[in-house]
């Protein structure tokens, strides 16, 4: 019984340091300096001090895990994926802004209520456009055409998490 216990204890310990290795899987630059970006902090790409009290912070007000690690629980509280450090250079296309804002889902809201629609708009900005109403429940065809007016005024830089292709 005792070698039982003992074995059953040294598969626990490496299923425990298998599943924290996998937690504390590095995340790409790219998407270290998107989640910059949403924190308000310097978008460096470097997880150091400050970014880390950013993130505590972050998920203590959503009711996450406290853990200063961005996983994908923290992404998607953020309304961001891990997909969106994609290779290669260039602006992205509005459809690929789309795709990575809301997974291209034109109901979609972020976790905390600030960014609506399929472009994650804040009401702000879609009042500033002429949109009325909540952007989240704005009929495609109209979030695509304010999409496509705040892109012609600012560019994709109006997206700083996305617009990089």
């Amino acid at each position: 019984m005792r070698k039982f216990i003992t074995a059953l204890a040294a598969v626990a310990c490496v299923a425990l340091v298998g599943g924290a290795a996998v937690a504390e899987a590095k995340p790409a630059k790219a998407t270290v300096v998107a989640v910059q970006q949403k924190l308000g902090v310097i978008a460096d790409g470097v997880i150091g001090p400050q970014t880390k009290r950013a993130l505590k912070r972050f998920q203590r007000r959503n009711g996450l895990t406290v853990d200063g690690v961005i996983g994908p629980e923290t992404l998607r509280a953020m309304g961001l994926s891990a997909h969106q450090a994609k290779k290669g250079g260039g602006t992205a296309t509005l459809e690929e802004i789309a795709e990575c804002e809301s997974g291209g889902d034109p109901t979609a809201v972020s976790r905390d209520g600030r960014y609506r629609g399929k472009y994650q708009f804040s009401r702000a900005t879609w009042r500033s456009l002429g949109g009325e109403g909540d952007p989240a429940k704005a009929p495609e065809a109209e979030q695509d055409r304010l999409a496509k007016l705040l892109m012609k005024r600012q560019g994709p830089s109006a997206w700083p998490t996305c617009s990089k292709a």
